[in-house]
């Protein structure tokens, strides 16, 4: 089955949910609130109409699972083989504040593990992405088409630090305790604060060595990043256990993670 994904399909599909949420992003907008008190915009439901439209006529035999749509009972989902795990806005709390932090998020979930993902940052120009087998990337565009830089990841940087990326909006004290262990007096430490999956396409890409999430997370939160990370050589592990975070799960909160 992953032999016959297109990446350059999807890649394409999350470029124009991009482009739409750019065109929002420009303009005046509203916010509604969830039952979690989580909020929404256009934004997030039109891109999420956008890919799953996409996903559904190119791929009509994978099932899909966004964060937007209504929720499938786990009794049909363990039999899923493949399926789509969609955020079509991560970050929404940057796309409100309009700082550029937000990213469109389509993984690919073989069983439970991330084996393609692509993670499109519309606002900044950037785009990570990564099937399994085939190496993970990062594009830089200029514009919303012409692709001015191409790079595998992990990226060489030589430095004499440790660099922690942490969230803007989710610093827990559990987080700040981490990092605070991480602290020694032979290595300097510098914490860097990023919002949405850019995180942990950070560490994959050689900007940070780690990212802990010691906070609530949801699985497409992660999907579509941990799939980048892990093509280039890194893992997503669980906190409590060190074993790589699975995917799929009965309930869909990831458990508190560590990238590196």
């Amino acid at each position: 089955m992953l032999n016959t994904i297109d990446l350059k399909e999807i890649i394409s599909i999350a470029k124009e949910a991009g482009n739409a949420i750019m065109e929002i992003y420009n303009k005046d907008f509203t916010v509604a609130y969830k039952d979690d008190h989580s909020p929404l915009t256009i934004a997030d439901t039109t891109s999420n109409e956008i890919i799953c439209t996409a996903l559904s006529k190119l791929y009509p035999e994978i099932p899909i699972m966004s964060e937007e749509n209504q929720q499938i009972d786990y009794e049909t989902r363990k039999k899923w083989e493949y399926y789509w795990c969609i955020d079509p806005i991560d970050g929404t709390k940057e796309f409100i504040k309009k700082n550029g932090e937000f990213t469109v998020n389509i993984a690919l979930i073989y069983r439970n593990t991330p084996v393609l993902g692509v993670v499109y940052a519309p606002a900044i120009g950037e785009l990570y992405m990564a099937k399994k087998g085939e190496g993970a990337f990062k594009l830089v565009f200029s514009g919303q088409s012409l692709v001015v830089s191409e790079e595998k990841l992990p990226i060489s940087r030589n430095r004499d630090e440790l660099v922690v990326v942490a969230s803007k909006s989710h610093l827990t004290p559990e987080t700040q305790d981490f990092i605070n262990q991480l602290k020694t007096n032979d290595q300097r430490l510098t914490t860097i604060s990023k919002g949405s999956s850019l995180k942990l396409c950070m560490v994959a890409e050689g900007i940070a060595d780690i990212y802990p999430r010691l906070a609530p997370t949801m699985e497409w939160d992660t999907a579509a990043a941990d799939a980048i990370v892990r093509e280039s050589g890194k893992m997503t592990y669980q906190f409590e256990t060190e074993a790589p975070i699975e995917y799929n799960k009965e309930n869909l909160l990831n458990s508190w993670f560590v990238v590196k």
